[in-house]
């Protein structure tokens, strides 16, 4: 079928070839007519995702409506903060047969709405779905066998995402948890951030593993509290996004936390990662929604005091440690027969 991708980054550009090798129809939108020149000269993207080649069956363009025009299926991959504007763009071009998937993660930090949501409000009566997971760009331009889910607002619009997107090397379950999906990709990367910040400081795998430990616990209780399924957070778009972005050295949230571990403010750290670092914008997001549930998330809060208050690292770190003692896990419960 024909696919049109917007978002020209590493995982755009990732996704274009695993839907190239599936034997679909591509063509790639970006708003920076450079990148697009380079794409259309190199057949590669030399800064973002250098040494994977690309089909020369992809068509590159700087033109949404032609990128939208016939496509069954709309990938949206730009970064977090643009996914409104470029879903106002776009409203124009889809019509009501055509499915837009988001595979970009984050939540909008003016309106505490997930992506999917930014979308369906910008482009109202769309059909909606997302894909998601321990998904790094960089691994899967080079074809390496990774696993996500995806999910819809319908059964049968999800089978048919997991159809387009599945392969030998790139394997898609399904389920019903869009909510779920959505914020365990949105809130590993504020996680991430810490974990970044505690490897910038020198710590080492005892407290990276208490990171993802008790940062997925805050996870699940802000997503149960919003309607999200347990199940879906000790899943891949759970634990198994979280373990990744906390633990691989693609991942430009943990990059960017090692940089402000090291003494550099986030805008210091994101010029010189040159990559969005989404975790620094769902931060303020996931903060808010905390309060909103009266979560407590004391990871999340640290990141937040690091980021935007010039709390030192090793000053958050002390704070987190030093915690009134508490149990693990509150649904647990003594016999003492």
């Amino acid at each position: 079928m024909k696919i049109g991708i917007l978002g020209a980054g590493s995982w755009g550009i990732a996704l274009t070839v695993l839907l190239s090798d599936n034997g679909h129809d591509v063509t790639v939108w970006s708003i920076d007519p450079d990148e697009i020149e380079m794409l259309n000269t190199y057949r590669e993207h030399k800064t973002k995702l250098s040494g994977v080649k690309i089909s020369d069956n992809v068509c590159f363009t700087t033109d949404l409506g032609l990128a939208c025009k016939d496509a069954a299926l709309i990938v949206m991959v730009v970064p977090s903060p643009y996914i409104r504007s470029t879903a106002k763009m776009v409203a124009p071009y889809i019509t009501k047969d055509q499915i837009v998937v988001n595979v970009s993660k984050g939540i909008e930090e003016s309106t505490l709405m997930t992506l999917t949501e930014v979308i369906e409000e910008e482009i109202p009566g769309v059909c909606v779905g997302v894909l998601s997971g321990p998904s790094h760009a960089e691994e899967v331009g080079k074809r390496m066998p990774t696993t996500v889910v995806c999910s819809a607002h319908n059964q049968k619009t999800a089978l048919m995402i997991q159809d387009v997107f599945i392969s030998e090397y790139f394997r898609v379950y399904t389920s019903p948890d869009m909510l779920g999906i959505e914020l365990g990709g949105a809130l590993k990367n504020v996680i991430a951030l810490a974990a970044g910040i505690a490897d910038g400081l020198g710590c080492g795998d005892n407290t990276k593993a208490a990171l993802i430990t008790r940062g997925i616990s805050e996870i699940t209780r802000l997503g149960l509290a919003m309607g999200g399924k347990q199940e879906t957070f000790a899943g891949l778009s759970g634990i198994g996004d979280l373990i990744v972005t906390c633990a691989s050295t693609h991942s430009r949230n943990r990059r960017a936390g090692v940089l402000m571990g090291q003494g550099k403010t986030y805008k210091e750290a994101m010029d010189e990662v040159q990559m969005v670092v989404e975790g620094v914008y769902s931060a303020k997001a996931a903060l808010m929604l905390s309060q909103k549930y009266q979560i407590e998330m004391p990871i999340v809060e640290m990141v937040n005091k690091v980021l935007f208050e010039n709390l030192p690292a090793k000053d958050a770190l002390y704070l987190l440690l030093t915690r009134m003692r508490t149990v693990e896990s509150k649904s647990l419960s003594w016999d003492e027969s």
